[in-house]
């Protein structure tokens, strides 16, 4: 099931900000997710699917700057759903995002066109925030925060 809070194209969001298009199929994350998009500056909920295939769809109707996107759905996946996504420029960028983002190696994410795999309990408007600055300028994502400790430990 997708839903969109409003036709894209009739409600313009101001060019500054960042509609952010929310994916998972758990009902408590959509919540928690848009709770998280509401409260960081500069972003904006535009619509949310539960689904990989309603993410396609639903991004090749809005055409968000951002998807937030679970791995792990039933039928078409976060992963082969960030494919399609990103293969049809219907969205700016793909976030993924994983109750165990190291079942996730770094390479499927960028082999999936996605910016980065990050866990759903490190989610925080500073990331966000940090993620699109960097993407702006053309830089890496910041890393998620698992990946801080081992890179200082082997540095």
């Amino acid at each position: 099931m997708a839903h969109a809070p409003y036709p894209h194209e009739s409600d313009q969001q101001p060019p500054d900000t960042v509609g952010v298009l929310i994916v998972d199929d758990q009902p408590p994350f959509l919540v928690a997710a848009r709770r998280l998009i509401a409260s960081t500056p500069g972003f904006e909920f535009v619509g949310e699917a539960r689904s990989g295939e309603g993410a396609v769809t639903l991004a090749a109707a809005l055409h968000p700057d951002l998807v937030l996107m679970d791995v792990r759905m039933p039928g078409l996946g976060g992963l082969a759903a960030a494919r399609r996504i990103t293969a049809e420029r219907s969205a700016a960028a793909v976030l993924l995002v994983s109750s165990d983002p190291q079942d996730v190696p770094p390479d499927a994410a960028e082999g999936c066109g996605a910016l980065a795999v990050i866990g759903k309990q490190h989610l925080r408007p500073s990331y966000l925030t940090a993620l699109w600055q960097r993407r702006a300028a053309g830089g890496r994502p910041p890393q998620r925060p698992s990946q801080t400790s081992a890179t200082s430990s082997t540095s």
